[in-house]
């Protein structure tokens, strides 16, 4: 059974920093004395795991009842807060890094520019290797 939380706004994208966030997680763990057992790989993990528990949502589904699932207050909290799992896991993954994710993010982005010119992928949904 997944928790429900309360859906009171405590802030929102536009009031909130990645940094923000980052602390937060990085307080969670350290309250709980956790850091220890939050290696890399364990991390890495996780995500996976949490990935999966997201994906689970969305497995067997046409695209009509996952209309119907977003559009559904409760299902949809449900996958926000797996989403919110992933996400939380990867900031923490940063943290121990010590990852500047808006660096990496905005550097990956201008890589996939590149590798996916406008001209060349407008539309495709391929990879590179198979357009053409």
């Amino acid at each position: 059974m997944v928790a429900r939380l309360p859906r009171r706004k405590v802030g929102s994208d536009k009031t909130f920093t990645v940094s923000f966030l980052k602390k937060k997680v990085s307080q969670f763990v350290k309250q709980r004395d956790w850091a220890k057992y939050h290696k890399p790989k364990d991390l890495a993990v996780s995500i996976i795991i949490e990935s999966s528990e997201l994906l689970e949502h969305f497995q067997w589904s046409s695209d009509q009842e996952i209309e119907a699932m977003i559009g559904d207050s409760g299902r949809l909290r449900e996958v926000e807060l797996e989403l919110a799992d992933v996400v939380i896991y990867c900031l923490n993954l940063a943290n121990v890094l010590g990852t500047d994710l808006s660096n990496v993010v905005l550097a990956k982005i201008r890589e996939n520019e590149k590798k996916y010119p406008i001209n060349e992928t407008r539309g495709f949904y391929r990879k590179t290797d198979k357009i053409g």
